[in-house]
């Protein structure tokens, strides 16, 4: 993070080694600059940040004289001397960093800058991690203390100084009782910390700790130190003071448990005006709807006095003696009145109001209840009798009335349908045993007929209706081939006693509503299921996080302690920070996936489409997983077939999200020895100005079950915990995948089989970018001869078809010896080829000696261009030595291999070397 300046002075006339010096580069974050003199002086010497000093030819006294004298106090001071002058440096060896013996030869001497180079930029990591650290601890709110066996403070931050009320230096090296201001240790503290110590686990509890100002509510985390031997030494606390927390959430859950009984009670409207009813104090929105007003200004402004206007006028008298009636705090009444609405609609009210006193003033609390329905359900309660038999031949196919004592009735209302389906018409005086016996033989399906017949029988019907009005029998029709369910309802009807018992008896069609249900209860059967699987997985999500969060955590308190403990050991030191840098990222990548997934659940992630370059995205997946792709000693495949339009419109960012998700998870579960690949098809189908891309991206990886890929999608899902396979992780990634693949009008697809592997197909529509295409034909190179050599088939057909589109004949061979005849029977034919393009790695020889071999049989001028997945500056040396001309990474794309041969056949001069041509075609690839 932090960049470093070096301000290098060169006193002495060492030119050589000083030119070496120069030439070096700096380390990573580092700059260099330099000033020189022949001879020592001070001014140089006080603005330098480093002095290096030849002494050799002079007085070697002096000259340090004047060097110290000019330096600042941190100013490193490195001589160069010769060996009999190292005994007159002696007095001085308190001010110099290093000494280097004369003479030194050019190797020794890069050596010796580049050792001083690492432990210049030691210090200052060390110096950065000190600084890190120091403010992270404190900056934060909560108190950190360390103590020793005995319960000393040996080191606090900032935030436990602040709130004991004393400095660092009236903190550290003092007990409990003293710092707390009580006259004795704390006991429970004690014990904990015993606890930790003789456990050697973190312990989280709540304390309440007595304090000079009373007591205070802890939440504590207190782990162990450890010594150097491995012994515990003493303990580590955290501590978050939640005492006012505390006092803040009881009073809100008072007050909260205040108001849910009042509303929870009155379920209604609450308005409280002054006494004179001229000024509205508060209105709620229910109150306000009730009353048939926007807003409380709306209503002021149409003239609230006492009462609302929109109140009837005749209930108005009734509600303001009501309201005056009362007299002293505490009073309250109830009453009834009516509110009609701008639009004409009524609404009955139940009102109650209260004088109220606060603050030593007198109001009135008014609440208003809409009691509209139950109004409606009285009036309708007067006319039920009526308006059920109404309603029965209004919903009802077939309505009767029949008396149960004499099986007598009568058919009230029928309709044709009915009467069609079921073949028979009902005599003005009907038999009830008559009329069922016809309508189930008739009408009733097969297997319900038997069942129908009890459940109407006047005798069932006498029983079920003694206790209850009515009385419902669910069954199925068959009508046409097609089952239809159906339901009977009987109503006691008139006065029920036991000289007249009579039914009104209904028949419809439930089918929709049954059919509904049926389907409700599928889909909430399988909500269930999903709900089940859901909670599941969330425990089993927290149960992962407890884990995956408390692994990283314990791991970064632990190694800080031991980090601290052991500050005068930068080995040691650094290899504490490497870890706690690595549970550091561990944990801050669990937390970017429960973030990303909440930002994707609350609609907040969005979508920037902008211009982007699928060969750049390609190469920048390449450069982000090489080196985990390296340490597991893995193989990286990737291929690019047929790409025709590689500038498109899409969400840089979230499609590398999704490709580096699937990438990385590729490698997390392939074992060493194993292979990765992506590869980016343009399939055909597209609309004009767009293009369809599929990336699949496969593994030899552990692989999962089929169970488990039917799943893969849902939030927290893992197949395994990470306690049991070794890979941690939220189970948020695919489910994040998803979710962006979707946002992106896209779909994905996995398939698994366990310990083969796993592939994921994604498929994009992307508008492209037209603007942004060239011309393909070359006319140099038009008819010219080519010879692709690569043992992956697939990567020669691409190739040659690539060539084909700048006007080359292209011939390809998977052999690097097939690849040499060829060349040798070309040049005696006098028809040489134009290009080569030649893999890096091949099966029977690799492509540098096939390049070496081709440069022999021909004139050495023809372009070679080297295919590789690798960095090709670390064989940069060897390739210029056997004759290759330039490279291209892999995947190639058509838009990349024509750049690099209209590079090449622009650039035209054979004498520039290969450094030089590497730069152009870097250089033309922005083009």
């Amino acid at each position: 993070m932090y960049h470093c300046r070096i301000h290098f002075y060169l006193a002495g006339r060492h030119c050589r080694l000083f030119e070496i010096i120069k030439k070096t580069p700096p380390l990573k974050s580092f700059t260099h600059s330099f000033a020189e003199s022949d001879q020592p002086e001070k001014t140089l010497a006080a603005e330098a940040d480093v002095i290096l000093a030849d002494l050799h030819g002079a007085d070697a006294n002096e000259a340090l004289q004047t060097l110290i004298a000019g330096k600042r106090e941190n100013t490193e001071l490195v001589v160069l001397a010769d060996r009999e002058q190292i005994k007159f440096l002696e007095n001085e060896f308190s001010e110099i960093k290093d000494i280097w013996t004369l003479p030194m030869s050019d190797e020794e001497i890069k050596f010796r800058f580049l050792r001083w180079q690492q432990n210049y930029k030691l210090g200052k990591d060390l110096w950065q991690t000190d600084h890190f650290l120091e403010s992270a601890i404190n900056n934060t709110p909560n108190l950190i203390w360390y103590k020793d066996k005995n319960g000393i403070h040996e080191k606090v931050n900032t935030s436990f100084c602040k709130t004991v009320n004393k400095t660092r230096e009236q903190v550290e090296g003092r007990g409990h009782a003293y710092i707390w201001d009580v006259e004795y240790d704390d006991p429970v503290c004690i014990e904990s910390e015993n606890i930790v110590m003789s456990s050697q686990k973190t312990c989280v509890a709540e304390e309440i700790i007595q304090t000079g100002e009373g007591k205070r509510l802890l939440t504590t985390y207190k782990s162990p130190l450890y010594d150097i031997d491995g012994s515990v030494m003493g303990t580590v606390g955290i501590a978050i003071d939640v005492t006012q927390e505390k006092a803040y959430e009881q009073e809100i859950i008072n007050k909260n448990k205040n108001l849910e009984t009042i509303f929870t009670t009155l379920d209604c409207g609450i308005m409280s005006h002054t006494v004179d009813g001229k000024n509205i104090i508060s209105i709620n929105r229910a109150a306000l709807e009730i009353l048939g007003y926007e807003s409380q200004e709306a209503l002021e402004k149409d003239g609230f006095e006492m009462v609302a206007p929109s109140i009837l006028d005749e209930d108005k008298p009734a509600l303001r003696e009501a309201l005056y009636a009362l007299k002293k705090e505490g009073d309250n009444v109830s009453i009834e009145y009516r509110v009609i609405h701008s639009d004409g609609e009524v609404l009955h009210v139940m009102g109650n109001a209260k004088l109220v006193e606060e603050n030593g003033k007198i109001f009135y609390q008014r609440f208003l209840l809409d009691c509209t329905a139950q109004k409606m359900q009285e009036e309708k309660k007067q006319q039920r009798q009526m308006e059920l038999i109404q309603a029965l031949s209004i919903d009802y196919s077939l309505v009767c009335f029949f008396d149960l004592d004499t099986g007598v009735g009568m058919e009230l209302q029928s309709d044709d349908d009915i009467k069609s389906v079921q073949g028979f018409i009902l005599t003005e005086e009907l038999s009830y045993e008559d009329m069922m016996d016809l309508y189930i033989q008739k009408f009733v399906y097969e297997d319900d007929k038997e069942m129908l017949r009890k459940a109407v029988s006047r005798d069932k019907l006498k029983q079920e209706l003694a206790d209850n009005k009515q009385y419902y029998v669910n069954y199925r029709t068959m009508a046409y081939g097609e089952i239809e369910y159906y339901q009977i309802k009987i109503v006691r009807a008139g006065v029920w006693e036991e000289s007249e018992r009579g039914v009104v008896l209904g028949m419809r069609s439930v089918d929709k509503e049954t059919r509904s249900e049926m389907e409700k209860k599928i889909l909430l059967e399988d909500a269930l299921m999903q709900a089940n699987r859901a909670n599941k997985a969330k425990s089993t999500f927290l149960s992962n996080m407890s884990h995956d969060i408390r692994t990283p955590m314990n791991a970064i308190v632990g190694f800080t302690g031991l980090a601290i403990s052991h500050i005068d050991s930068k080995d040691q030191v650094e290899e504490y920070l490497d870890k706690i840098m690595t549970s550091g990222n561990h944990l801050l990548s669990l937390i970017n996936d429960i973030l990303d997934m909440s930002r994707i659940e609350s609609g907040k992630m969005h979508l920037d489409e902008k211009p982007c370059s699928l060969p750049e995205i390609l190469h920048g997946l390449r450069s982000m997983i090489q080196a985990d792709i390296n340490s597991k000693q893995l193989e990286l495949y990737m291929d690019a077939v047929d790409i025709v339009d590689e500038e498109i419109y899409c969400d840089k960012l979230r499609l590398n999200q999704v490709l580096l998700n699937l990438l990385s998870n590729a490698v997390k579960y392939t074992m060493a020895g194993g292979t990765i690949g992506i590869k980016v098809i343009e399939r055909a189908g597209a609309s004009e100005g767009y293009a369809n891309y599929e990336f699949q991206i496969t593994d030899t990886g552990i692989g999962m079950s089929e169970e488990f890929v039917s799943h893969i999608f849902e939030p927290f899902e893992r197949e395994r915990t990470s306690t049991i396979s070794g890979i941690q992780g939220t189970g948020l990634g695919m489910a994040i995948t998803k979710n962006i693949v979707d946002m992106m009008n896209g779909s994905i697809e996995v398939k698994s089989e366990l310990g083969v592997g796993t592939e994921v197909s994604v498929m994009f529509t992307f508008s492209i970018d037209a603007t942004q295409k060239e011309p393909h034909v070359i006319p140099e190179l038009m008819n010219c001869r080519a010879l692709v050599v690569d043992d992956d088939f697939n990567a020669c057909d691409s190739v040659s078809y690539m060539l084909q589109q700048f006007g080359l004949r292209a011939e390809w061979t998977l052999s690097g010896k097939e690849a040499i005849l060829r060349t040798r029977q070309a040049v005696m034919r006098k028809d040489d080829y134009s290009v080569y393009i030649v893999d890096w790695m091949l099966p029977d020889m690799n492509g540098i000696e096939v390049v070496r071999r081709i440069r022999k049989e021909t004139d050495g001028n023809v372009p070679i261009i080297v295919l590789t997945a690798y960095d090709w500056f670390d064989i940069e040396k060897e390739a210029k030595e056997a004759g290759v001309t330039t490279f291209c990474s892999k995947p190639l794309f058509l838009s990349e291999l024509r750049n690099c041969l209209k590079i090449m056949l622009d650039s035209g001069d054979e004498s520039q070397d290969l450094e030089e041509k590497n730069e152009t075609l870097r250089t033309g690839r922005i083009l």
